[in-house]
């Protein structure tokens, strides 16, 4: 068998086939080993749940060979933050300005062309071998059917992101013609063609049907608290992904009505409680624990208010896009967690107050040391976040360096990065129903999704909605950009979207670097398509890569 798919799927087998501490609360207590075969891993339920959890160890699990990119959340850092338009991290940006403005979707021997592949691929292998298995496995029919229902949507998770990074948008597609993915549905690892972007997501479609069926046929929930195991409202979650980006409308809105039953809109303590523990709300989500720290690759590390960079270093936590968070009105408690312009009563286009480059507040670098600006923005800068502090956390922004539009959104309960992150929660459906029925040209549909978000959630009290037409369409997608800040959505969406990337500096009246203060076209960069990587088309020979090249 070719090197690269047997590296590529028997690492998956070997996470997936560990035998796992039977208590789910400290599964991750026990590591994963080659001793334990795939067969003794899915010979019994108990074990095959186990595997289930393996899944979700690989979601945050570091992976050497790629840099220690950290499963979704290297996804969502590198591949859904950092190119969008309104996640700055101006620290980052003149180094990192690669990765930012899109130059890496054609140079397919890098692993930021091919960690995706890698990593959802892998994600797709140990759940075909719990699919492919547990029919024998010793055990109650109920756990079976929950079993597999899991790790079918596990694989259909898989494959609707990977469609967002290596195909085209369903409008580009030529109404799924368009190449689509290789599709490996059970254990084997020989050579496969590309199925094209209908027969993907008809895929898709056919796991997700399964799984729900199985779901309820089942009777069985996942124990409570467990976000990381997929249940009937993330099969439907997914499905309802998978139908808005493939513009089936219909389907989108009844599936995201389904995802969040029994997964109410939270409160604004909770929302203000630093997303690092799940809520009514987290209907998917990773699992987190200071026993199993991953250390600095973690979404937390780099991203929570008081976690590593923001508590040692000038680096922050990021920050939202200025123009988008300035179009949110000042009583709204998502605004309350940037520390914005409005809040502090400045001018942050205004050097004497704001470093014109980083976005420091009151303060400017100064060879090794730091030079103050404007000493009332910096104080009134920290006690802001002072008074924003997450309650039970540890202090915010430590090091005593602030950016203007910080976030504070995200936290850690454990250092340097230790916290949970949701992956789907119920604002997204709600979301979903707003753009799917703006699509179907139903208005008042859409404006009364959004009022069950901003007023009927108390997340804006005074929030109304009389819009039609285009800016209708503008506020859902400030709204959804606003809502969503940070959890993986931003870069796809305006790919979804057919929307560029226009990023201002400072002095174009944004916050961006000017290393990231481009425009980005939305017919650019390979229509926004990253290239199968190349270690995929060396190994697999039915791979035509010629297929895509001439579409362009």
């Amino acid at each position: 068998m070719k090197k690269y798919i047997n590296q590529l799927f028997m690492g998956g087998l070997l996470v997936a086939a560990a035998a796992f501490n039977s208590c789910s609360s400290d599964y991750l207590d026990t590591n994963p080993t080659s001793s334990v075969t795939d067969t003794y891993a899915i010979s019994t339920t108990d074990n095959a749940y186990n595997a289930l959890n393996g899944i979700a160890w690989s979601m945050v699990t570091q992976q050497s060979n790629y840099s220690s990119h950290c499963g979704e959340d290297a996804i969502i850092n590198l591949w859904e933050n950092r190119p969008s338009q309104n996640f700055n991290h101006n620290n980052f940006a003149p180094g990192w300005d690669v990765i930012f403005n899109q130059e890496f979707h054609k140079r397919t021997d890098s692993i930021y062309d091919s960690y995706a592949w890698y990593y959802y691929y892998q994600l797709i292998s140990q759940a075909n071998v719990i699919i492919a298995r547990i029919d024998n496995a010793s055990g109650s029919d109920a756990d079976k059917k929950f079993i597999k229902a899991s790790a079918l949507t596990f694989r259909a998770f898989a494959y609707e992101k990977l469609i967002h990074y290596y195909c085209y948008r369903w409008e580009d597609s030529n109404n799924g013609a368009s190449q689509g993915l290789v599709l490996r549905l059970d254990e084997s690892t020989g050579d496969l063609p590309y199925s094209t972007l209908a027969e993907t997501y008809a895929q898709i479609y056919k796991d997700l049907d399964e799984a729900v069926s199985l779901f309820n046929e089942s009777g069985i929930d996942r124990p409570s608290g467990e976000v990381w195991i997929p249940n009937v409202n993330v099969a439907h979650a997914v499905y309802a992904r998978a139908a808005l980006t493939k513009h089936d409308y219909s389907k989108a809105i009844t599936e995201a009505k389904a995802a969040r039953v029994g997964y109410p809109l939270m409160s604004n303590d909770e929302y203000t409680a630093g997303f690092c523990e799940p809520t009514s709300e987290w209907i998917f989500g990773r699992y987190s624990s200071a026993e199993e720290n991953m250390w600095y690759w973690t979404y937390g590390t780099i991203y929570a208010a008081n976690g590593y960079y923001a508590s040692n270093s000038s680096y922050g936590a990021g920050s939202i896009g200025r123009e988008l968070i300035n179009r949110i009105p000042d009583g709204d408690v998502r605004k309350s967690l940037f520390v914005t312009e409005s809040a502090l009563g400045i001018d942050a286009s205004d050097p004497k107050v704001v470093e014109q480059n980083y976005g420091y507040i009151g303060v400017k670098p100064s060879g090794q040391s730091w030079a103050i600006l404007n000493y009332p923005a910096y104080v009134a800068a920290l006690d802001y976040v002072a008074a924003h502090q997450a309650p039970g956390l540890t202090e915010a922004y430590a090091y005593g360096i602030v950016e203007i539009d910080a976030q504070l959104k995200y936290w850690v309960f454990d250092t340097p990065g230790v916290g949970y992150l949701p992956f789907i929660r119920s604002s997204e459906m709600v979301l979903i129903e707003a753009e799917a029925n703006y699509k179907l040209h139903q208005e008042d549909a859409a404006k009364a999704a959004l009022i069950e978000l901003n007023k009927t959630s108390g997340r804006n009290p005074d929030y109304t909605c009389n819009l039609s037409g285009d800016a209708l369409w503008n506020e859902i997608m400030d709204y959804r950009e606003v809502e969503l800040w940070g959890e993986g959505f931003a870069w796809s969406d305006y790919k979804r979207w057919n929307r560029p990337v226009v990023r201002h500096s400072f002095a174009q009246g944004g916050n961006a670097h000017s290393a990231v203060a481009i425009t980005i076209p939305a017919d650019g960069v390979n229509k926004w398509t990253w290239d199968v990587p190349q270690a995929e088309t060396d190994y697999n020979g039915a791979l035509n890569q010629t297929a895509l090249e001439a579409e362009k």
